[in-house]
């Protein structure tokens, strides 16, 4: 599967059996945040360099994977990333919140504008199976404890396209960076009959 990869932003990566380690680089990340300001707290920063290994895929599609890290500073994450273009994508991150949580969350980014969606917490461990679903211009995020029951985390559209880019982010927006691992990938060319419920 991987012989049809390629780069954005370049990166390290090791590739043991069924196992991707991918270096998240330091102060790496996709959000554009504009001219977003607050006085308080920590903000995303407007970077596109982090390093985002990826395949163009025609149609619908079922991605999954299991990710871990470990979390060590805000917004570190691994993620998986669907893209138009640069200035249309949307990322699916399990990732140390900036409220000291590890999270299932989202960024939905359209014409160069991102969103940013804080999931469900999930405590009890430092790895979490992420999925992402296309039925034609409807995309789903999902998350699981366990790589069997899948919930919910997103649903968006984006603009037509025949092809998209689907792949593996590794992210440390305001750290030194270090490994995502992501084992076990799959994507299937196939409609999933409830794009909800990721089925």
């Amino acid at each position: 599967m991987l012989e049809n990869f390629k780069w954005i932003n370049e990166g390290e990566i090791n590739i043991d059996g069924n196992k991707i380690i991918m270096k998240a680089p330091a102060l790496t990340d996709f959000f554009c945040g504009g001219s977003t300001t607050n006085e308080e707290g920590i903000l995303p920063k407007s970077l596109c360099n982090a390093p985002y290994y990826h395949t163009d895929i025609k149609g619908d599609f079922v991605l999954t994977v299991k990710v871990s890290h470990e979390f060590k500073e805000t917004y570190d994450s691994a993620s998986v990333m669907v893209m138009q273009d640069m200035e249309n994508w949307a990322k699916c991150c399990f990732e140390l919140t900036d409220f000291g949580t590890h999270a299932a969350v989202s960024v939905v980014t359209k014409n160069n504008e991102s969103d940013d969606a804080n999931g469900c917490d999930i405590e009890e461990q430092n790895f979490a199976w992420l999925k992402v679903c296309r039925v034609g211009r409807a995309f789903s995020f999902h998350y699981s404890l366990d790589g069997k029951n899948f919930n919910m985390t997103r649903y968006f559209l984006m603009k037509d396209a025949e092809s998209v880019k689907v792949g593996l982010l590794a992210q440390a927006p305001t750290g030194q960076g270090g490994n995502r691992i992501y084992e076990n990938l799959s994507i299937e060319s196939r409609t999933v009959k409830n794009i909800r419920a990721g089925e």
